[in-house]
């Protein structure tokens, strides 16, 4: 069984749903630190003023935020950012070859209010895995796993060894911390990703690889899988 392990993220980009049509079960690492400045609440979108930021505000006092695991960081309901996502979106796509196709996809998903970040990104990205076409993989929450403990490499192995898998695919970056004699001795394969993928056309030169997954949908509508895998 092929599994993946991966922290939640907004909108993320291609490569992230390349790694879930690899996996047979893609766990969500939704129990480990929130980091502010990364992906879990933010991602870019292609515009004509270049590439744009859409970020989720969550609450926040100094770094209070960043010492939660992501699972407990509350989403700001202040201002109606949803709302101000998908008229960006609308701006920067209408023009876009599949927009009416996928507008009442992302209309009902921006009308949602969830209260916990990890909630709103999670289902986003299981809806938006599905409407792509990848319908096998499995999905599940390291917060639903009891007795995982530990850090980075021995903590994966345990997740892993609980799930019965013997296959795990990880982003190329994990490199730098993931201790490969740990994985020989529990008897797991280790898989690095390789992102390699066609460039195609936006509305907005230059091209720009590493913008939300949205930015291929709306370009290449049912097309969208093959510019993944």
């Amino acid at each position: 069984m092929n599994v993946v392990i991966l922290q939640p993220s907004y909108i993320p980009w291609r490569g992230y749903f390349h790694q879930i049509y690899k996996s047979d079960l893609f766990i969500f690492y939704d129990d480990v630190q929130f980091d502010k400045n990364g992906w879990r609440n933010r991602n870019r979108i292609k515009t004509n003023q270049g590439a744009q930021w859409l970020t989720i505000p969550v609450y926040s006092k100094g770094t209070v935020s960043e010492s939660k695991p992501i699972n407990e960081v509350e989403i700001c309901w202040t201002k109606p950012w949803n709302k101000h996502h998908w008229r960006g979106i609308q701006f920067a796509y209408s023009k876009a070859p599949f927009f009416e196709q996928y507008q009442p996809f992302f209309e009902a998903m921006f009308a949602r209010e969830p209260a916990m970040l990890a909630e709103f990104t999670i289902d986003t990205t299981i809806a938006l895995a599905r409407e792509i076409g990848i319908t096998n993989t499995r999905f599940m929450r390291s917060s639903e796993m009891e007795g995982i403990d530990g850090e980075k490499t021995d903590r994966l192995i345990q997740i892993l060894s609980k799930v019965g898998t013997d296959h795990y695919i990880s982003g190329p970056s994990a490199k730098d911390y993931i201790e490969q004699e740990k994985f020989d001795r529990a008897g797991i394969s280790l898989e690095y990703m390789a992102y390699d993928y066609p460039a195609y056309e936006q509305l907005y030169p230059p091209y720009d690889p590493q913008v939300s997954i949205i930015d291929l949908m709306m370009m290449k509508g049912p097309e969208t899988l093959e510019f993944i895998i």
